[in-house]
């Protein structure tokens, strides 16, 4: 009897994964327990074994592709082994997707479709551009959702487009889904308050129809924009992690009204304390960096200041219990992922000096497992690293905050009317100025900013 191969769920709150590689091709024989297939879940790359030895007989789900947790990706069995009726001949997205109607013609605004179901911002938004019809378009999503991956696919292949655009709210209107990211109402479990939509805007007037774009030129194109692809250029695709950053960005961009603050501290105190302790640290297996100082600061902040610990919803503030700290992490030029420091204020010095270094490193590994990537109530990113000194970060969502460390620099600063030369950083807290307005916004930083500057 064949065995099944199923999409896992790689984390209590990992409901869909993608399929990013096939590590054996159909008719390849594997042994039980060998890495089968790289799945990738909120940034996390995961190679999943074989759960048992055999031929591949059949992949179900291609790569690229993203399905529910629990779905039939593949089997496994003899050569020449029958695969039960029924079960491969299924197209578990199509299958899924609801019949479109002869009614459904036109790009549909972001939100609920009867025929098509549930259309997200990004998608809805690129068919108004494009002028795009949506029932034409195969989902590859949870359910067979339409993801944006989906639509670029099809302008790339040279879409029809249709006659008219009704007028439609702008995609950023209504609350949205990524393919992986959740917006702030699927975060919460057992019901606790999301985030709605905000107030309907005057609708402005529909642009003319843009025509698809041909196959040579790249998807997004704008008026007066050049776009085609040029001799001598070239198309680099992108990656499921680029896909996802990117996504992710623009979600917050589109959810929080952003603003930013900036402030510097003297970090006297935290040098020499630092000198002081690294090499006691380092016998200890643990590499004392500046970053747990940094996060250290962020809990005595969050702490004076819980309101910059919450997130936003239409209910009510939701103030967050656990203190859990998001840290940017670079992966190169394959882009960033953010583990999370569950508990920090929980955690001494040498404790949070301990889970940087831990989280760091297996981040890098791609080690990492999808619940570390989840939870987070603020984020701090070290842009210093590469010489940067001040930037405006953007928020990860649903939190109200995340802190911009630039490098640290020897400046020459007036301290009691005297000139001195003083270890200097520059912090940049960008807020949600729904939650936070400029004076609890600066008193959080000020905090900080107090922390590390008499750190004892």
């Amino acid at each position: 009897m064949p065995t099944q191969v199923i999409m896992p769920q790689l984390g209590e709150s990992v409901v869909e994964g993608t399929v990013t590689k096939w590590l054996k091709q159909e008719g390849e024989h594997i042994n039980a327990d060998e890495s089968l297939l790289e799945v990738n879940t909120d940034k996390v790359d995961t190679e999943i074994p074989s759960p048992a030895a055999g031929s591949l007989l059949k992949i179900v789900i291609g790569e690229g592709i993203t399905v529910k947790a629990g779905t039939i990706i593949a089997w496994i069995g003899e050569p020449g082994e029958i695969i039960p009726v029924g079960v491969t001949s299924v197209d578990l997205h199509a299958a899924a997707a609801p019949t479109p109607t002869a009614a459904q013609v036109a790009a549909p605004a972001s939100g609920r479709s009867r025929e098509l179901g549930f259309i997200s911002p990004v998608v809805a938004k690129m068919a108004a551009e494009h002028n795009l019809d949506l029932s034409l378009i195969h989902g590859t999503g949870e359910g067979g959702r339409i993801t944006k991956r989906d639509v670029l696919s099809f302008i790339e292949k040279g879409a029809p487009a249709v006659s008219s655009i009704p007028e439609e709210k702008a995609a950023w209107e209504t609350p949205g889904e990524g393919d992986l990211f959740r917006p702030t109402e699927l975060q919460f479990a057992g019901g606790a308050p999301g985030m709605a939509a905000p107030p309907p805007r005057q609708p402005a007037i529909t642009p003319p129809p843009i025509a698809a774009p041909h196959p040579s030129s790249l998807s997004g194109e704008r008026p007066g924009e050049r776009s085609a692809i040029l001799p001598g250029d070239q198309l680099v695709p992108h990656t499921t992690l680029r896909r996802a950053i990117a996504e992710h960005m623009v979600h917050s961009k589109h959810t929080s009204p952003h603003v930013t603050t900036v402030m510097e501290a003297d970090l006297t105190a935290v040098v020499a304390h630092r000198a002081v302790n690294k090499v006691e640290f380092t016998r200890g297996g643990v590499n004392l960096t500046f970053t747990p100082y940094f996060i250290a600061a962020i809990v005595a902040g969050l702490k004076a200041f819980p309101a910059a610990n919450s997130s936003w919803s239409e209910e009510g503030l939701l103030l967050h219990g656990a203190i859990n700290i998001g840290m940017a992490t670079s992966l190169g030029q394959d882009g960033l992922i953010v583990p999370v420091i569950k508990g920090a204020d929980g955690l001494s010095l040498l404790g949070l000096a301990r889970a940087v270094n831990d989280l760091a490193e297996r981040a890098r590994a791609r080690k990492l497992q999808p619940d570390e990537v989840k939870g987070g109530t603020f984020t701090i990113t070290n842009h210093g690293t590469s010489g940067s000194l001040f930037a405006t970060p953007v928020i990860s969502q649903p939190q109200c905050g995340i802190l911009g460390v630039g490098a640290i620099q020897k400046r020459v600063v007036v301290i009691n009317d005297a000139i001195a030369i003083r270890p200097m950083v520059y912090l940049s807290l960008t807020f949600d100025h729904r939650i936070l307005d400029g004076a609890g916004a600066d008193g959080f930083l000020a905090k900080v900013v107090d922390t590390l500057q008499n750190w004892s």
